[in-house]
């Protein structure tokens, strides 16, 4: 039956759906001949740092407690690399086989990333986007994190100056200009940096990731 169902392509369903209709479609999606969606084109990655204490604090209950219960604590975290367009990103691609990552694969990630949920759901929504596999995307993303030079917070902390930060981030790493990067915050709290890279992992201007850069003077910054 799966293979009768096969030969008949989505595009020579008419648009008025009768049961039959109904069941072929369903016999089509169930044996797995539609075509996996393919990688979007994209323009460049974001890679997103998190400051962990940020997001257990902001988060609360509803955190992670593998991450925000780690001993030593986190501090700067990998929160994803995301491939990005001009104006906004693609997303979910083409979930389906490929969409779990391996336990070992996960595991290796765990010392830049806290934790192996966020691995495979940065995989699922971001990474098979990338058009690369498993294997190469997180290597591009560790080698992403590896690239960048983050200063020591502490002096800033328990409340920063976003616009001090992101100064002491673009003088940590040459080559990097304001419009490349962002340092962003929710209401209270300063979230994340985000600095824009190509595939070569070279410093690119990304102007829409750049004016979402936080808006407060002072953010809290909470210690690890």
């Amino acid at each position: 039956m799966c293979m009768v169902a096969a030969a008949v392509s989505c595009a020579e369903l008419p648009a008025r759906r009768s049961p039959s209709l109904l069941l072929l479609a369903f016999f089509l999606t169930a044996c797995g001949s539609q075509p996996e969606p393919t990688p979007t084109p994209f323009d460049f990655y974001v890679l997103a740092i998190s400051w962990s204490p940020s997001y257990c604090a902001a988060e609360g209950a509803s955190a992670n407690r593998r991450q925000c219960e780690a001993r030593p604590p986190h501090g700067f975290v990998v929160h994803g690399l995301w491939p990005q367009h001009e104006q906004g990103w693609p997303e979910f691609c083409a979930p389906g086989s490929e969409e779990w990552v391996a336990d070992e694969l996960a595991r290796s990630m765990l010392d830049i990333m806290p934790s192996s949920g966020l691995v495979g759901h940065q995989w699922r929504k971001h990474g098979y986007c990338s058009g690369l596999s498993q294997e190469d995307y997180f290597a591009l993303t560790r080698a992403a994190f590896e690239r960048v030079a983050l200063p020591d917070p502490a002096p800033l902390a328990p409340l920063v100056d976003p616009v001090q930060l992101a100064r002491m981030v673009r003088s940590a790493n040459e080559g990097l200009e304001e419009g490349q990067m962002a340092v962003t915050c929710d209401a209270t709290y300063l979230r994340e940096i985000r600095i824009c890279i190509t595939g070569k992992l070279d410093f690119r201007a990304c102007p829409e990731v750049a004016a979402r850069a936080c808006g407060l003077d002072q953010a809290r910054m909470p210690s690890p």
